[in-house]
């Protein structure tokens, strides 16, 4: 068994009088890639969150990365962590160019200033950008991209600094059909790399899950329904409980599809 690269133990989260998690337990290894799956409101994003140390639980431990969080300095961790976001896409400044954006990663920071790069770091990044299908793009404003051209070079952006850990939070959200399944073909040349770091994927949609992927996990109201190896947990009385709604559950071609019945 390789090495554990998240282990969450009756992990909760709480705002307010809201439970966001539910006792949540969790290990995942670094030569898999699971999908969190689940309704608006399942708590997947906070789980991502939670991996991506952006979201402290309020009881239950975290470990990432083998580092047990409360006992490390997370400004530490997460140059360690590649996340993808709507969140971050927002957080870019108007005039920033995608080559900028990705460099920046290296530092953890949005919006270039005065840090230098030397020339293995430029290097890296347009091979980054260019195994993505956006070495085009490099010299233009991100703030002009398409919707898929944003996903793909956020995901260029997550790699640059090397990271242990790839967390994808809806990457195939917005996307017209072609930049989804551009997109999914991406990702599934990523997932089977042995190189690449563990990888988590946020989505609605069994229909976005990119071939290659492991593992699965099924949220429903902040709790999980089913979690373990993908062909386990993706059965139509499994999906069908996790969206209230019976469904009829299809594998094809590497492809999965649901229907209601």
């Amino acid at each position: 068994m390789s090495d554990e690269v998240l282990r969450l133990r009756g992990v909760e989260v709480r705002r307010d009088s809201a439970v966001l998690l539910r006792n949540v337990d969790w290990t995942a290894h670094e030569d898999e890639r699971w999908i969190l799956i689940g309704p608006n409101g399942a708590g997947k994003t906070t789980l991502l969150q939670v991996a991506a140390t952006l979201v402290f639980a309020s009881s239950g431990t975290v470990d990432v990365l083998g580092e047990r969080l409360g006992e490390v300095d997370v400004f530490d961790l997460r140059p360690r962590i590649g996340l993808t976001s709507a969140a971050i896409a927002e957080q870019v400044p108007p005039g920033e160019k995608v080559i900028d954006l990705v460099l920046t990663a290296s530092y953890a920071i949005l919006g270039r200033w005065k840090e230098e790069y030397d020339s293995a770091d430029v290097t890296r990044a347009v091979e980054l950008l260019d195994a993505l299908g956006c070495a085009h793009l490099i010299r233009r404003r991100f703030a002009t991209l398409s919707e898929g051209e944003r996903k793909r070079v956020q995901i260029a952006r997550a790699l640059m600094p090397d990271p242990e850990l790839l967390l994808l939070d809806e990457p195939a959200a917005g996307l017209d059909l072609g930049g989804r399944e551009d997109l999914l073909r991406r990702l599934t040349m990523l997932a089977r790399d042995p190189k690449a770091p563990m990888m988590v994927l946020v989505t609605h949609h069994v229909e976005e899950v990119p071939d290659g992927f492991t593992h699965a996990m099924l949220l429903r109201r902040g709790s999980v329904l089913a979690a373990g190896p993908i062909g386990d947990v993706f059965t139509a009385r499994n999906l069908s409980r996790c969206f209230g709604v019976p469904l009829e559950i299809e594998h094809r071609q590497s492809r999965w599809t649901a229907r209601a019945r």
